[in-house]
């Protein structure tokens, strides 16, 4: 928090983050006509700051010169400042992002863009320390140099901000007469292969991002071709994770990224997203593999979920910030004789052994707990104990570091609910309840819809944030898009239609708000919002898969769960939409491959008729629920008439016999109906195996 007394107009702001600077002796604007209308008037240059409340460096560049006196006086006197929260107005964020990456090559946070008032821009960059140091000038100097090159040579800046939107708008353009084909997906799995690291799993060199898109890809490509090369690299990432320090071992739940190839330290916020997504790819992964470690991790995500990050509300906190005491990691990482101390001579030489705590420590001089290179097994023969009772042992001396690490100061909490992240959450816990028979998941999963079915929907219309009782901005493709993502997902875990007719008007809704008649593909910005200097298309998955990504996942499934071929249609037409940009780096768009997967892949349509409490038609939903079936479309019902406005194909199918009855379709070829649910189970599962 700053130290100026005098708040600035980001006071009347919900956003923690904005809040975080609304003592600053910068004069901050929320973005508004207010701040656009100072800086035609006063024809000023615009400064745009954009952040979020968990940022390390969005925090070091804030105590550095937002924070400081004579830094902040010089800002206000040559720019009308704006800071954004990126998480509220991922619009704003991704477009000048672009920009960011266009002119300097590389992006991230916090992401500094120096504008005219019309809001274009001439100037970007991520951090500008104070002074200057690292090889990047000091803040002071840009603003100084930036300003005097704005009134002195005007037409240069106009020409330069001219050029960067024209290109920032050229990006659209697209021909339409190819698609991405067969061929696409085994390049993508080629360049996975080439960038896997055998050693520490994961893809690429450090920093390290988890990335469980691309897990899920993995998975997909193995089951459609078979390939035990794509289930090792996926399974084998998923096991280094768990066992790396990105994975709060004491608490549970995982941090955004390593900075190391180990996925030894971690750079330590905790994000909702990351975490849903995880929990996505170890449930897949336990449900391909039956591999009990990724059940584990699975249930400690989901615990750590409950603990730290659910509202009493029902909905999910945004994210843990890393720091704590003004200090990266604090909270987290452990002295030697700390936890000597705490956990005994005994208990506290088996913990610090399996779990790599040493005196010299591995960050700073303190300790990252972590199970890199562990060999449990070997380790309980050390201590002349049994694995399940080493592993006892180590659950109750977590439980008691637990304890104790709860009595220091707790990391700032970033308590906004965003729709998009909420519904990535809401999908995952439906997909860990129905893989692993927990009705809790699902419950905390239904209870999280209901709070954004109260809270996040304002006159029909999809919202971004809640925070306070305080609703805020249109909803942006995301939104739309993951929810009908966690529809989907309680459909499959409950078999309730409600959650598929609510999929099915979701989709129909993002149609009308975002697609492009002309060229294909969905808008990030919905049509009845305020326009932007360009009105983008994201496609690129990167730590969170794109609303387009998903969008075109969910038309090929609902495609096959209503029988409407024309979402199909919208799906293949998205392939060539974004065919040149997918192939200039393929391993960037696995969550968008997964639809073209979808259509390569062999498909079946599954409807079965019965009671709901009919034993047989229990046991075949069990049996299928702990499938890894990706592309299987199963309906279910007690009368067929319950498909009337939601899978019309499906209303005219029968019982036999008062039984319940299953329907086939495969690669659009159908077989007669049976009744014979050991034939079904029997077929579905050696066809998946």
């Amino acid at each position: 928090m700053a130290f100026n007394q005098k708040s600035n107009k980001l006071i009347t702001e919900q956003s923690p983050y904005l809040q975080q600077h609304a003592y600053n002796p910068v004069q901050w604007f929320p973005w508004g006509e207010e701040a656009f209308e100072k800086a035609e008037r006063e024809d000023k240059p615009i400064f745009l700051s954009i952040g979020y409340s968990t940022c390390h460096w969005c925090h070091v560049m804030a105590h550095e010169s937002f924070e400081d006196e004579e830094t902040a006086a010089k800002l206000n006197e040559r720019f009308v400042p704006i800071k954004v929260d990126r998480e509220e107005r991922p619009d704003i964020d991704s477009i000048y992002m672009t920009v960011c990456q266009m002119l300097t090559q590389h992006g991230g946070w916090p992401l500094n863009v120096f504008l005219t008032p019309d809001q274009k821009p001439f100037y970007a960059g991520t951090y500008f320390p104070k002074d200057r140091r690292y090889g990047l000038p000091s803040f002071t100097d840009v603003i100084t140099q930036l300003y005097d090159q704005y009134k002195q040579d005007p037409e240069k800046i106009t020409k330069a901000s001219n050029q960067i939107t024209e290109a920032l708008n050229k990006q659209g353009e697209i021909d339409k007469e190819s698609q991405l084909s067969e061929e696409n997906l085994h390049q993508t799995f080629a360049q996975l292969a080439n960038n896997f690291d055998e050693s520490f799993g994961g893809f690429g060199e450090a920093p390290k991002f988890p990335s469980p898109h691309m897990m899920m890809f993995l998975f997909r490509y193995n089951h459609w071709m078979n390939s035990k090369q794509a289930l090792h690299y996926a399974t084998h990432t998923l096991a280094s994770i768990a066992d790396g320090g990105i994975n709060d071992h004491v608490g549970n739940g995982f941090a955004r990224y390593s900075v190391d190839e180990k996925w030894l330290v971690p750079h330590f916020e905790k994000m909702l997203y990351d975490n849903a997504l995880l929990l996505f790819a170890y449930t897949e992964g336990y449900q391909l593999t039956g591999i009990s470690r990724f059940q584990e991790v699975s249930e400690q995500i989901v615990s750590f979920i409950q603990r730290e990050m659910t509202a009493e509300d029902g909905g999910f906190y945004s994210a843990i910030d890393a720091d704590s005491e003004g200090e990266e990691g604090k909270y987290y990482v452990w002295g030697y004789d700390e936890v000597m101390a705490a956990l005994g001579p005994e208990r506290g030489k088996r913990f610090t052994d399996v779990y790599h705590v040493t005196p010299e420590g591995n960050f700073e001089g303190k300790n990252i707990p972590h199970l890199i290179g562990t060999d449990l097994e070997a380790w309980a023969s050390h201590y002349k104990m049994r694995v399940p009772e080493l592993e006892a042992d180590l659950k109750q001396s977590k439980e008691d570091l637990l304890n104790l690490r709860e009595q220091r100061v707790y990391p700032h909490v970033d308590d906004k609910r965003l729709n998009a992240w909420n519904t990535l959450m809401i999908a995952s816990l439906a997909k860990a309840g129905r893989t692993m028979n927990e009705r809790a998941y699902t419950q905390l999963a239904e209870r999280a819809l209901a709070f954004v079915e109260d809270r996040l929907i304002k006159d029909g219309r999809l919202m971004v944030r809640f925070r306070e009782g305080d609703v805020k901005t249109k909803g942006f493709l995301d939104d739309y898009a993951f929810l009908t993502w966690a529809y989907v997902e309680l459909y499959e875990t409950t078999y309730a239609l409600s959650y598929l007719a609510k999929a099915k008007r979701t989709m129909n809704d993002m149609i009308e708000l975002f697609w492009d008649e002309e060229q294909g593909g969905f808008y990030f910005t919905g049509h009845d919002t305020v326009n932007l200097i360009a009105r983008e298309k994201i496609i690129f998955d990167g730590a969170m898969p794109s609303g387009n990504s998903v969008a075109a996942v969910m038309l090929h499934k609902l495609a096959s769960l209503t029988g409407d071929l024309a979402l199909r249609d919208r799906a293949n037409e998205m392939a060539s939409t974004f065919k040149r940009e997918v192939e200039r780096y393929p391993a960037g768009f696995t969550m968008f491959l997964q639809s073209l997967i979808y259509e390569e892949a062999p498909k079946m349509e599954v409807v079965i008729i019965g009671r709901q409490h009919d034993a047989q038609r229990q046991r075949l939903l069990q049996a299928l629920q702990s499938e890894f079936l990706p592309h299987v479309a199963i309906l279910v019902a007690k009368d067929p008439q319950e498909f009337a406005g939601i899978a019309e194909f499906a209303t005219a199918y029968t019982q036999l016999n008062n039984e319940t009855t299953v329907y086939m379709c495969e690669n659009f070829a159908c077989q007669q109906p049976t009744t014979d649910i050991e034939a079904v189970i029997k077929k579905l599962t050696i066809q998946h195996e």
